[in-house]
């Protein structure tokens, strides 16, 4: 990548963790970069005191998703780069999982990439080197328990990233998934801090003996881990690359 690079990059989920990372660091790499959030604040002060572009949707809705894609191009003059990130967790056991919730998890995280992979399309195929990297997680490979709809949209978009990869080729449009391990976000240290609390067990010790137990390398992997390699994923170096599933999971699936 060089500085003098004009595509335009969509971030779902762009204001934090993640998200966040990958926007900043294709903006390093040139790129002209929009942010997709709910439109709070919050996010607004992050995308304002960054430079970025932000985009304002609930991806739970249809017609948000066409919207973002029309904002999108019309603020930045087209679009290359769709990186769907948008997620959340939600840990119940399957009987008492709130049927809405289900509903609305599976939109985020598996309906609203597909729509935003067909909206933005046309514009994503003219230049031929087009890129869409779908953010999914360990769990697109493996299960745990009382993570049903966490799970199966993961495992949904890996499904959709290799058929989409087989209908983009010929026109020079790539699309990869990226399958990280734990990252430490603000959910993840939310997460750190209400195990810690349940099992009576120090932050430190809940990264070691819970979290990263069946991983090879005992170490939370940080949100510019996986910017970097969502980075070369966008690049023209990687234009070979397509219908990958990369994981960068410390080790965890190798068992």
């Amino acid at each position: 990548m060089t500085p003098q690079d004009s595509r335009a990059a969509l971030v779902t989920g762009g204001t934090s963790g993640i998200g966040f990372a990958i926007a900043r660091r294709l903006q390093s790499d040139g790129l002209r970069v929009a942010v997709l959030d709910l439109d709070r604040p919050p996010a607004r002060e992050v995308a304002r005191e960054h430079d970025l572009t932000f985009i304002g949707a609930d991806l739970s809705r249809r017609a948000d998703c066409r919207r973002a894609v029309d904002e999108t191009v019309s603020a930045l003059g087209g679009l290359d780069v769709l990186v769907n990130n948008a997620g959340f967790q939600h840990i119940d056991p399957i009987p008492d999982f709130p049927e809405d919730t289900w509903d609305t998890m599976l939109h985020v995280m598996l309906t609203a990439p597909f729509l935003l992979s067909k909206y933005a399309w046309g514009y994503l195929t003219r230049s031929g080197q087009g890129r869409i990297v779908n953010v999914a997680s360990i769990h697109g490979h493996v299960a745990s328990p009382f993570k049903s709809a966490y799970i199966s949209a993961k495992h949904g978009l890996i499904g959709f990233t290799r058929t989409a990869a087989l209908e983009a080729g010929e026109v020079g449009l790539t699309v990869n998934a990226i399958c990280p391990g734990y990252v430490r976000t603000p959910l993840v240290e939310g997460q750190i801090a209400d195990q810690a609390r349940t099992r009576g067990l120090s932050p430190a010790e809940v990264e070691q003996k819970v979290m990263l137990e069946p991983a090879a390398i005992k170490r939370l992997l940080e949100p510019e881990d996986v910017a970097a390699l969502a980075s070369y994923v966008v690049s023209p170096a990687a234009w070979g690359m397509t219908g990958a599933v990369l994981d960068l999971d410390l080790g965890w699936t190798a068992r």
